[in-house]
């Protein structure tokens, strides 16, 4: 049993909340249209009723928004919300969503998805305490999945069933990336860059049997597995790329909730777990900086909250005003806040809604717009009052 200890090791970062009373300038998007100065934030309600949705998005250049359910069910809705009668793939029989942290978990489309229909999911597997991550295709219908064309390529033996990570999604680099928590059993997955846990994975699908490894991926050569870019995540639930910074939203353990942001290039990076929760050691006699830790930009303590979901960063057209704006929540606070993360720096961070539910995941759609998803089963659009 390893006990946390209470010794900071650095400063913790800054995480003082700006006023959201202040009004955004008037934003001017061409020379014929002005926008109204934007006096805050709303929820628009896009639909109810789901089981436990976790994940909104679309295909490259496609306007379609895709929903996940943890069930196992992936549904496309149209203008109004509505969800199609036939899902688009229906994966209940081969996912195991017994329990919170299991179930159906991330999906990413080819970049390429409408020429070649490819398109690829991670999931817990009903049949063995695994999770899997799977390529699937498109069948005739484009509205339709081929459930029979699973291949897999990548299956991890779970010592618990407990911190999946799941995020999947294909980087500038056309790399795939994918996040895995330490399954449970932090001893023995976090800190081995060996083991595929714990651990942000990139990929090439469009090379190798059943994948390839990137040129310039850190293990390539030796020292660990090669699929390995970072190390030290906890349960790395949602990340996101924006441009050349990677955010990952790394959920804490006995204090600490944390945010780590980095450049694509400078891999491997370690991030600390279990060597630290946040900017604190969590084993005695951790040194940041003798091993090379990589520590996270912002952190909260396990008074405002208990488990933090990663978003996005907003780059829609909706509300110009948040452009570069990186958007979290927790899932037990309720609350929405945004930060833009600017030379090492974290700048405006600001509370944006108090009460918006259990927020399982965060969604965008193609327009670059951000969407909320509940345990209680809504899918909610964040949208301008002006």
């Amino acid at each position: 049993m390893v006990t946390p200890a209470n010794t900071s090791v650095v400063p913790a970062p800054t995480t003082t909340l700006a006023p959201t009373t202040t009004l955004a300038p008037t934003t001017t998007l061409a020379p014929t249209t002005t926008l109204a100065p934007l006096q805050g934030l709303g929820l628009e309600t896009v639909i109810s009723d789901l089981l436990q949705p976790i994940l909104l998005l679309s295909p490259p250049g496609d306007s379609r928004r895709f929903v996940l359910e943890r069930t196992g069910v992936i549904s496309i809705l149209d203008e109004q919300g509505v969800i199609a009668a036939e899902p688009f793939l229906d994966l209940s029989d081969r996912v195991n969503s017994g329990g919170i942290e299991q179930g159906l978990l991330g999906m990413a489309f080819h970049p390429d998805f409408a020429t070649n229909g490819r398109f690829f999911v991670y999931y817990y597997r009903l049949s063995a305490e695994q999770t899997q991550l799977s390529e699937f295709a498109l069948s005739d219908d484009p509205s339709r999945a081929d459930a029979g064309s699973e291949r897999p390529l990548l299956t991890f033996d779970k010592p618990t069933s407990r911190h999946n990570g799941g995020m999947l999604l294909f980087g500038p680099d056309g790399n795939l990336w994918m996040s895995l928590g330490e399954g449970g059993a932090a001893s023995v997955n976090s800190q081995d860059p060996s083991r595929l846990l714990s651990a942000i994975l990139r990929i090439d699908v469009d090379a190798g049997d059943p994948y390839g490894i990137p040129a310039d991926n850190p293990y390539r050569e030796g020292g660990g597995a090669p699929e390995v870019w970072a190390k030290g995540l906890r349960n790395p639930w949602r990340f996101t790329i924006d441009e050349d910074l990677l955010y990952i939203a790394d959920v804490g353990h006995s204090d600490y909730e944390e945010i780590d942001v980095v450049p694509l290039s400078g891999a491997p990076y370690n991030f600390g777990w279990l060597r630290m929760e946040g900017t604190h050691c969590f084993q005695p006699g951790c040194d940041p900086v003798a091993e090379d830790l990589t520590l996270p930009v912002l952190e909260y303590t396990h008074d405002e909250g208990c488990s933090i979901t990663g978003g996005f960063v907003y780059r829609g057209e909706a509300i110009p005003e948040l452009a570069g704006h990186y958007f979290y929540a927790d899932w037990c606070g309720e609350w929405i806040r945004s930060f833009r993360y600017e030379d090492g720096e974290v700048l405006d961070h600001q509370l944006r809604f108090e009460d918006a539910g259990q927020i399982n995941s965060f969604g965008v759609d193609s327009s670059g717009e951000l969407y909320i998803l509940t345990y209680e089963g809504e899918v909610k659009k964040i949208i301008p009052l002006r």
